[in-house]
């Protein structure tokens, strides 16, 4: 795989609607570069323009003002036959077509390059060939789509882009439907397709907690701020993410990553094996522990430890400790 480099550059760049004369600003003042073999996620609340920055990629939406560049070329010099070449999308919803062949959707992909009469070459099919072992659906090639899951499905149409063979993917909330693990397979395979395939893969997302652990970089748009980029990691300790959350109900946990209640009760200090903190401070924001001064985990055999009122109690497992504290 190529060093990681800048694919798609915005400078200054306003996004909206164009209504008549008048134009309809969503977001502006947006800065960005999206780097080939990275997984990018944007977060931001609902109605921010995420959707409205994706049209505006994929040229679908002409920008208001400022700039973007793919390949260091004005986006609107790209023709939509060269973008379809380049970028290719994934959207949420479940394709028409229940009776094609998974192998039939995937080939779908390669439209850009041989329109719609789709005769396809000999690299066409290596194409296909290679976007079904990329997404290990092999087992899959002759089944029909309506005989799917919808986990299965996706996998597919990831396929399908994969198979249109552009520099970019862009993915539209891939896992909304989906439950934990097949977002789990998603995410897991986006990410390990950017690293062997070089490609720049973008997805809007509304799963802090993948986003967080398994995203290259994130692109945060606040309400009504300035769009953030950075590393997952970066943005977490310099307390950027929390530009997401609504004021004063939620809080962000720097150390797990992970949301709270902001007017939980402060957590008692911590002592013993660290191996199972993460989940005791798990438990205490969910039940009244205000009285509670500190806090002693064993894990060989597991026991709870708490100085509460003066008093040491034990307890062999955090049901015990509940019954404890909701009767105190």
């Amino acid at each position: 795989m190529e060093a990681y480099r800048t694919i798609l550059q915005a400078n200054g760049l306003s996004i909206g609607y164009h209504q008549g004369k008048k134009k309809l600003t969503v977001a502006k003042d947006l800065n960005f570069n999206l780097e080939k073999g990275l997984l990018t996620c944007i977060l931001g609340p609902n109605g921010v323009g995420k959707s409205t920055l994706l049209k505006t990629i994929l040229g679908i939406l002409p920008a208001i003002s400022g700039d973007i560049k793919l390949f260091n070329q004005p986006l609107e010099k790209y023709s939509s036959q060269r973008l379809a070449k380049t970028i290719a999308i994934v959207l949420t919803e479940r394709p028409p077509g229940g009776n094609l062949t998974v192998e039939q959707l995937v080939g779908l992909g390669r439209i850009p390059h041989t329109g719609w009469l789709g005769v396809l070459s000999q690299q066409d099919k290596k194409k296909i060939d290679t976007a079904i072992r990329l997404t290990k659906i092999e087992p899959l090639r002759k089944r029909r789509m309506g005989e799917l899951s919808d986990g299965q499905i996706q996998i597919a149409m990831i396929a399908r882009a994969l198979a249109q063979d552009g520099d970019i993917l862009i993915l539209d909330e891939p896992t909304a439907h989906l439950d934990l693990a097949n977002r789990w397979e998603i995410i897991h395979l986006l990410r390990r397709l950017a690293q062997i395939s070089g490609k720049a893969i973008l997805m809007v997302t509304h799963d802090l907690d993948q986003a967080l652990e398994n995203s290259d970089q994130l692109w945060l748009m606040p309400p009504q701020q300035e769009m953030i980029g950075g590393p997952p990691e970066d943005l977490l300790i310099q307390g950027k993410l929390d530009l997401l959350l609504p004021t004063g109900s939620l809080a962000l946990d720097r150390e797990t990553g992970k949301l709270f209640s902001a007017k939980s009760s402060r957590l008692p200090p911590f002592t013993g094996s660290p191996k199972y903190q993460k989940w005791a401070k798990n438990f205490l924001r969910k039940i009244p522990h205000s009285a509670i001064e500190s806090f002693h985990l064993e894990d060989n055999p597991f026991s709870i430890q708490i100085a509460i009122h003066g008093k040491t109690q034990y307890f062999e497992s955090f049901e015990h400790l509940r019954f404890f504290l909701l009767q105190h």
